[in-house]
Order: structure tokens, then C-alpha cells, then sequence
């Protein structure tokens, strides 16, 4: 949530800023709202004194006094014009909250205006891998190699779902043991949140009330999902502290999570989009960090180094981007997508997206950190894949494929598969369904 302050004492600067989004939109009608609610507050808090002072009087008064008489039927008519004010300042905060609500983050000046054509590459790792044979696809590799089972994967969840067996179970595992283990040892602190969360938790992270089909709904309410699947493990770590106010000497606070993300993201037949690249339910591994506000900055390099530092472990060529500001999600004030090549469909997928939500999360949350030397302000929040797994195994299979057909194994990851590389296989499974 946008600071309300700032609305009203910079009000060109915010729709400036907001049309970086392409969202046009003028304040001078929130402002008269906003106005009409501030001066019901202080014409409340004026009735409330007057009604307090009254019954005091009333108090020392003989109740047969025939003032106490008139004083109480004045106590009585006032109670009437507060009760009727306080619900209509009621409408009017619920009105402004609604329009506050709705307001996206605003891009930080060196985000770029526009659409995802003007993102910018801000530098690039390694070099795209030339081939001097017939180079396979992912799929085609994941099926010969007896790693993915697309065709069970969807007799059993429908489209968009796909089962890991085998070496592939084992090379997922791999991958997240990796990278969990890198972060614990750097000191993030891991955790395994719910998979089912709140309305407030959808709320805090900037998912409701705009982005509420976007997820799977367990139960509904008359406000939305009372209940859903959590679609990035971001979703919950941001809550931790929700309606806290931390110690300056606690901060930063460095999370790591795991877990499935589910997505309302229908599956496609385009090329692009085939195999694990596009799904309902994947893999995540998830960096989070609350810093002070003078920290931010260097907590996004931080998570953003950390993000790419895996990818070229991996041995992956893969290129930074920022991302423009229509292409950057409504919560966060700027985001850095790390992405790998993927030879079969010459062109880059994003593996991690590494963002600053600035205090927006915070406000919308309530969670706050206390200054050694003065009070209470919002913490700015951090997240970053560290990393998603869904699109970095095509990866993997199709940078790393041997002219035999094999798929060299990453060193890092060769102690939890128990070799160098992945060979063709001759599994039941993997021939009947054409491997």
C-alpha cells in the first residue's frame, strides 16, 4: 500500500510515477475523499471530548437537578450526531480504502517505462552454446533420458502437470538440496511454511483483492479466498512478521523456503511453453529478507548475486535483465529477472525474479521495525528465487547434452545423483509412452 502522505503531498509525482505503469489516473478525487474523511475524523473527535466533558458534569450533578435533566437530554442528542457521523466516516474510510487498495507500487526512477519490449539486459554470463550435431529438445531429452513422465503427469492432474521418476526425481531433489544448503550456510534461516494460507496473507503480499483469480481458491468468502494454495512461498514469508514491530538490532532478517508453488496458469500447446516450463504446481526454492529502509538497496545486489552465483555454478549461460515498469509485478518498486538460454526455442526463460517491494508489502502488513533513537517505521521486504526448478532442468538437459544423447551432470550436484552424467534409458515406463 502506497504511503497516504505521500499521495497528498506529492500527488503529480505519484500519477508520474504511475504512468510509467501505463495507469493513468487522477487524485484530485481520492484527495476530496481523503479531505471529507479528515475532517470527520477531527469533527469525531471533537464530539467525543464534548460528550466526555458532559457526562462528567452530569456526574457531579444532583440527578433532580433540572440542568442534570437538560444535560443529559443534550448527552443524549449528541450520542445521536456521533453515532450517525462515525457511520458515515465508516463509508468514507472504507471508500478510501478501497481506492488505496487498488493502487500498484510505484517503479523506482531507474525502472524503465513500458512493457516487457523495454526491459533492459544489463549483462550477460558465459557464452550460448553452438552444437555441432543435431541438438534435442528438452522434452525429447527428459523422455529418452526416462527423467519426465508428461503423459501420466496429466492422466493424473490434468494439463500443466507433469510427474519427475527416476534420475529426474532425483536430479529435482538435487537441485533444491543445493540450493537450500548454499543459503542455510550463508545464514538464512530455513523455513517450510503452509501450503494453505489466509485472506490476510494474500492480502499483505499485494495478491488481494485485484489478483484474486490468480490463485487456487480452497474456500471463498464474501471478500475472496478465505483460503487458497499458496503460488510462491513469497506469499508467506512476507507474513512472518505481520502486525510486529522488530528490533533495529533484528534486522536484517534472512529467510530461505521451499515448497510447491500452484498457479491458475492454463497450460499452452505453443512450443514455448511445452514440457515443464509452463505449469500448475512447480518447484521453488524462495530468498526473503525484512532490512531498514537505508539497507534495501543492498539487499536486492545481495539477492540478485546470490540468484546468479547458483545459475553459473550450474554452468549455465544466462543474461540479467530489469525489467520495465508494466512488466514489473504491482507489489514491488523494481525486480531483476535472471534467465537462462534455452536452445530449443532460441530465446531466454526466467528462472529467478529478484524483487524490492520497498515498504509497499510493509504497510499493507503492519510490520515495522523500531529505530534505536526514535519510533516505530516500516521495514522494506525482499524476495528472490533462489531457485525455481520448472524451466532450469530444460535448461540444464539442453546446455549440458552430449552429442551420445547423455546430459552431463553439474559438479555441484553429482553427490546426491551419484554420477557425471545422465544416460539414455530403457526403463518400462519411459518406452511406452515413445521415450
Amino acid at each position: 500500500m502506497l504511503d497516504i502522505t505521500l499521495l497528498r503531498e506529492h500527488p503529480q509525482h505519484v500519477q508520474r510515477a504511475l504512468a510509467k505503469r501505463a495507469l493513468h489516473i487522477d487524485l484530485a478525487p481520492f484527495l476530496a475523499l481523503d479531505e471529507k474523511y479528515r475532517r470527520g475524523t477531527t469533527e469525531v473527535e471533537r464530539l467525543r471530548a464534548e460528550r466526555r466533558r458532559i457526562s462528567r458534569e452530569i456526574a457531579r450533578q444532583d440527578r433532580a437537578d433540572p440542568d442534570a435533566t437538560a444535560r443529559r437530554a443534550e448527552a443524549t442528542e449528541l450520542g445521536v450526531r456521533l453515532a450517525a457521523l462515525e457511520a458515515r466516516l465508516a463509508l468514507l474510510a472504507a471508500e478510501r480504502q478501497v481506492f488505496l487498495d487498488q493502487l500498484p507500487n510505484l517503479p523506482d526512477a531507474d525502472v524503465p517505462t513500458g512493457g516487457k519490449e523495454q526491459n533492459q539486459v544489463i549483462r550477460e554470463y558465459g557464452t550460448r552454446p553452438a552444437f555441432d550435431f543435431e541438438a534435442q529438445s528438452h522434452t525429447d531429452l527428459a523422455r529418452s533420458l526416462a527423467l519426465i513422465d508428461y503423459e501420466r503427469g496429466a492422466k493424473l492432474g490434468g494439463t500443466g502437470n507433469w510427474v519427475y521418476r527416476g534420475n529426474g526425481a532425483l536430479l529435482e531433489w538435487a537441485l533444491l538440496n543445493y540450493f537450500v544448503e548454499t543459503h542455510v550456510r550463508d545464514g538464512f534461516e530455513l523455513v517450510l511454511p503452509p501450503h494453505l494460507l489466509t485472506y490476510q496473507a494474500g492480502y499483505t503480499a499485494g495478491q488481494f483483492p485485484k489478483f484474486a483469480e490468480d490463485v487456487f481458491a480452497v474456500e471463498q468468502g464474501p471478500d475472496g479466498p478465505q483460503r487458497f494454495l499458496l503460488p510462491t512461498s513469497e506469499t508467506a514469508l512476507v507474513n512472518l512478521h505481520r502486525d510486529e514491530v522488530l528490533a533495529e538490532r533484528e534486522l536484517p532478517r534472512k529467510y530461505v523456503a521451499y515448497s510447491p508453488c500452484y498457479r491458475r496458469e492454463a497450460g499452452s500447446h505453443r512450443a514455448a511453453d511445452r514440457g515443464t516450463l509452463r505449469g500448475h504446481q512447480f518447484n521453488k526454492v524462495e530468498m526473503f529478507q525484512f532490512t531498514r529502509p537505508d539497507a534495501s538497496d543492498a539487499a536486492h545486489q545481495e539477492l540478485l548475486d546470490r540468484a546468479a552465483a547458483l545459475v553459473e555454478a550450474l554452468g549455465l549461460h544466462h543474461r540479467i535483465t530489469r525489467l520495465a515498469a508494466e512488466d514489473t509485478s504491482a507489489s514491488m518498486a523494481k525486480t531483476f529477472d535472471v534467465e537462462v538460454w534455452l536452445p530449443s526455442i532460441d530465446a531466454y526463460v526466467e528462472v529467478s525474479s529478484v524483487s524490492n517491494a520497498r515498504d509497499y508489502q510493509a504497510r499493507r502488513g503492519n510490520i515495522r521495525y523500531r529505530p534505536a533513537d526514535g519510533k516505530p517505521a516500516h521495514v522494506h521486504t525482499l524476495n528472490g528465487s533462489g531457485l525455481a526448478t520448472s524451466r532450469l532442468v530444460p535448461a540444464l538437459l539442453e546446455q549440458h547434452q552430449q552429442p551420445d544423447g547423455t546430459v552431463t551432470v553439474p559438479a555441484v550436484l553429482r553427490r546426491w545423483l551419484g554420477c557425471e552424467a545422465l544416460a539414455p534409458a530403457t526403463s518400462q515406463w519411459a518406452s511406452r509412452v515413445g521415450g
